[in-house]
């Protein structure tokens, strides 16, 4: 090597570079420091997840044995309500936080269902992983189906809906990891169909953790079943982060491949998305799981969604559909006549088609806004074409979809507020504030990704205008969540 080059390899260079290079910061000493330290104990995570699959298996397992907590029983001296309130009140929303300041490293550090199925792929029948599954909509369906199903069962109220919920994606994830994935540690349901890895993964490109690969080749993610990569990345050409579980197995310090640990500005690579493989699939995502999250929660407290119910079921009866108002199994919704709650076959339907419809009707109405968005950047002179603009504007959403998620499906943090003596007023405009910083975050990836695509100025703040619109619908979709209290 010429003394040239290697003063070249020592300059540090910014991520934000522009678009269609792929080159990467300097690691920093921090950097350096955390993958000393974790590559030196990675053969302590076996503990971790060991640890952490009993603890969940207690939270699910425990309350099923104990009768229903007492009127005025708090979280405090009830295990039912504290094991509601770990699942739904604290790793619920503070996941989804997480990725923001570690990227995955619940799925690779924590996750018990994901290790679930790494034990399983190692006496497992290795077979190569099918089409069906790898089919980018398959976590899609994932996340859909145990969404409806989490809310017929009441998984929010009820021990047994919490454990029909986990315990089902317990099941898959082993079940999938005895039979697909070629090799001794591989996860093919963290990749393809983990519904809460698919928001995580999403959601990663918003955090402050890179890997990067130290001999990149090739100029965009690939598929390695074959590979060291337990969710199949080819680390060589890795440049996205949705997939990575930060497992830490593809990082030595000393060694000259495989990847390095680097610490970026939050939302960099979203502003950047172009150099990071945009895809219509995690937009597609990123709208339908808004408006399924927001179903999910409206039906519980519009009196619209108790009026059309009502009109439903008067005209089923008038036509003698008299079976609508029967209750079902318990498997398929919430039937517990010891706490005066009983779904019936019309509570289901009217369930699961408020909530699909609220995620068609939200998916759609996102869609046709960001596209006027795209449609008046290319009158303003944007470059590429209309569908290309749409998919990279529509990242710019990303922080205010994740954070009304985590104030209104995690709920139950707040409450916990609430028993700390903390006025429902100041609780309301702490969850405001979060939006309102949310928003503001949301704008600024928008403006920054319209400069990505060649506008300046003026001509960058009339394309955005349309996007207001969007984010507006989805603070005025979430304001009984956001500021109900």
């Amino acid at each position: 090597m010429t003394n040239a080059q290697g003063r070249l390899q020592q300059i540090p260079i910014r991520v934000d570079s522009p678009a269609g290079s792929r080159r990467q910061p300097h690691q920093g000493p921090w950097a350096r420091r955390v993958e000393a330290v974790v590559s030196r104990h990675r053969n302590l995570l076996d503990f971790v997840h060991a640890g952490m699959f009993i603890g969940f298996l207690a939270l699910m397992l425990v309350p099923l044995f104990l009768p229903l907590p007492a009127e005025g029983a708090t979280f405090y001296n009830n295990f039912t309500l504290f094991a509601n309130f770990v699942i739904w009140g604290l790793w619920f929303p503070l996941v989804f936080v997480s990725v923001i300041f570690t990227g995955r490293s619940w799925c690779g550090v924590l996750c018990p269902l994901g290790a679930s199925s790494e034990w399983a792929n190692r006496v497992g029948l290795k077979r190569p992983i099918p089409a069906w599954v790898r089919w980018r909509g398959t976590p899609i369906v994932s996340f859909v189906v145990i969404t409806v199903l989490a809310q017929t069962v009441g998984a929010r109220d009820y021990a047994l809906g919490i454990a029909e919920v986990f315990g089902l994606t317990f099941v898959c994830a082993i079940l999938l990891g005895l039979v697909y994935g070629r090799g001794a540690h591989k996860r093919a349901w963290c990749r393809h169909m983990c519904p809460i890895g698919l928001m995580l993964g999403v959601f990663s490109r918003l955090g402050a953790v890179q890997f990067a690969p130290k001999r990149p080749r090739g100029q965009d993610d690939a598929y390695a079943e074959r590979g060291i990569c337990p969710t199949m990345i080819d680390i060589n050409r890795k440049a996205e982060s949705r997939h990575c579980i930060e497992c830490f197995r593809c990082v030595n310090p000393k060694a000259r491949g495989g990847l390095k640990l680097l610490f970026r500005r939050p939302g960099t690579e979203v502003a950047n998305i172009r150099q990071y493989n945009p895809n219509a699939a995690e937009i597609w995502f990123l709208f339908v799981a808004t408006g399924l999250s927001l179903g999910g929660f409206l039906w519980l407290v519009l009196p619209q969604y108790q009026w059309l119910r009502q009109a439903v079921g008067s005209w089923a009866i008038d036509h003698g559909r008299y079976w609508i108002g029967t209750s079902g199994p318990a498997w398929l919704m919430a039937v517990h006549p010891a706490a005066h709650e009983v779904f019936t076959w019309l509570d289901f339907f009217m369930i699961v088609g408020f909530m699909l419809g609220c995620a068609a009707g939200f998916g759609i109405a996102l869609t046709l806004i960001t596209a006027a968005s795209s449609w008046l950047a290319g009158r303003l002179g944007a470059d590429l074409h209309l569908r290309g603009r749409l998919v990279e504007l529509a990242y710019a959403y990303m922080p205010v979809a994740m954070l009304s998620l985590v104030i209104g499906l995690g709920g139950k943090l707040f409450d916990a507020l609430a028993l700390t003596g903390l006025p429902g007023e100041a609780i309301a405009g702490i969850k405001a504030a979060l939006f309102a910083l949310s928003v503001l975050w949301s704008l600024q990836l928008g403006f920054r990704l319209l400069g990505q695509q060649k506008l300046a100025g003026v001509r960058r703040m009339v394309a955005l205008a349309p996007m207001l619109a969007g984010i507006a619908l989805v603070g005025v979709a979430w304001s009984p969540a956001l500021f109900g209290y």
